[in-house]
């Protein structure tokens, strides 16, 4: 087997050209293509991604300009603008090395050379190859954890009895590189649990690739997941790589993979068997290595019955399954949640010193939270928000028992949620504005003054 790293292609129309760098770069190369016809370029560029690309300047017989070789120069950046070309050429023409240079060209070397010198230019050329494309791959991830960086959370909260399963199940598992299913209710926490078994695996170094399918667009699936090459389609202006090569060496949560179709489903699923992808608009396969996890709140038995979620993909992703119970199945767990928020909320918010009457525990558990954690975490904000008082007591966290009154608000930021309590307590008093503003903890000319600022009236 041969372990040399580096994919060399060598495009002369002469043999012993071809022959000599075959000898000299395979000491040090693990793979040296030899190509004497240029029309040949293209095919193998589909076929293989090359580090290296030694390109003659001149084809046919008695040729100096060097115009054969900056078209091909040309047609290799434009099929592949990261590719790493080396011109070579018979005529030591400075001008002539210029304009490749400028047209993109990595370096020039004279024919006839000496075999030190070329090993040199190649390696030199490798390396600045290898540079860039680490630096190409760094910026995607960057951009991929970036929404990482403002986490309010990292760790999963829980003492139940239901909870100390799960984090059995994590504890055998995350060592592993087997594929995990998590199944559970929107609000329950399941990338918490994924990003714990990335914690505790052997990728935990690696990067983690966290994919809302639900979010993604049928037409950009395939772009998304298994990115693409420049012309690809209209907008594809260069080289992209897709999420699974992103999390290669890593771990890939693919979120809500019971919203994907049947057809997205077997493209998933080929990959999934296979560990290799095609970037859309090329034929080349690449190899991925990944921890593959999964999550949905849909039923995906129910739907293989009912022939709407592929049964071979079912068991291809989860080899280990774990159920994250409900908030409502795990009571003695609120109390818990209800502190983190809190404290969580009263340092983003810069209100310190405040703690919670003994009752609102109990109000808040016998509250059946169909939204789970999230909804929780939502109205301690609102709380938090709201009031200025150093103890908060039960009336300050807004639960309506009539769910249908409840509407989330367009986005969670202050004014909207502010605008949208004080909307649903005044229509509770029916407009009483002393009973609001004492249920809302604010005085009655302040509450005026924010009925003003948002239009309540």
């Amino acid at each position: 087997m041969n372990n040399k790293p580096g994919k060399i292609l060598v495009i002369d129309d002469d043999r012993d050209i071809l022959l000599t760098t075959r000898v000299v770069l395979k000491k040090q190369f693990g793979l040296i293509k030899t190509e004497s016809d240029p029309e040949m370029i293209l095919q193998q560029l589909e076929n293989e991604l090359f580090d290296i690309i030694l390109l003659d300047m001149n084809f046919s017989a008695g040729a100096t300009s060097g115009k054969e070789g900056m078209k091909w120069l040309r047609e290799i950046r434009k099929k592949d603008g990261s590719a790493h070309v080396i011109m070579m050429t018979a005529y030591g023409d400075i001008d002539l090395a210029v304009k490749a240079m400028k047209e993109g060209a990595a370096d020039f070397i004279v024919k006839p050379w000496d075999n030190q010198k070329l090993m040199a230019t190649v390696i030199n050329a490798y390396r600045l190859s290898q540079s860039k494309r680490e630096i190409i791959e760094l910026r995607r991830k960057q951009e991929l954890l970036h929404h990482d960086l403002d986490q309010e959370f990292s760790e999963i909260i829980g003492r139940s009895d239901r909870m100390k399963v799960v984090f059995d199940t994590i504890s055998k598992v995350a060592k592993t590189d087997a594929n995990v299913l998590i199944l559970g209710e929107n609000g329950t926490g399941k990338e918490l649990i994924a990003r714990a078994l990335h914690r505790e695996s052997e990728r935990s170094q690696e990067i983690f690739v966290s994919v809302d399918l639900g979010a993604i667009p049928e037409t950009l699936f395939e772009s998304e997941l298994f990115g693409h090459v420049k012309g690809a389609f209209t907008d594809a202006g260069e080289d992209r790589s897709g999420r699974f090569e992103v999390a290669s060496g890593g771990t890939l949560f693919l979120d809500e993979i019971g919203n994907l179709s049947l057809p997205l489903q077997s493209k998933l699923l080929s990959v999934v068997q296979n560990r290799v992808i095609n970037r859309v608009g090329s034929s080349r396969e690449t190899a991925i290595n990944i921890r593959l996890i999964c999550a949905t709140n849909m039923p995906l038995y129910r739907m293989v019955q009912e022939k709407t979620f592929r049964e071979d993909l079912l068991y291809r992703i989860n080899t280990v399954e774990i159920k994250v119970p409900p908030l409502r199945e795990r009571r003695s767990d609120i109390p818990l949640f209800t502190d983190h928020f809190t404290r969580l909320f009263a340092r983003k918010y810069n209100k310190t010193g405040i703690s919670l009457h003994e009752d609102v525990y109990q109000k808040l558990d016998t509250y059946s939270w169909p939204g789970n954690i999230r909804e929780l975490q939502h109205v301690v904000e609102r709380a938090i928000i709201l009031n200025d008082k150093n103890i908060l007591k039960p009336a300050d966290f807004l639960i309506m028992h009539d769910t249908s009154r409840i509407t989330d608000p367009v986005g969670f930021r202050m004014e909207d949620v502010e605008k949208q309590t004080i909307q649903q307590v005044l229509e509770k008093y029916r407009y009483n504005i002393s009973k609001a503003a004492d249920e809302l903890g604010m005085a009655r000319t302040t509450l005026y003054r924010k009925m003003t600022k948002y239009g309540i009236s």
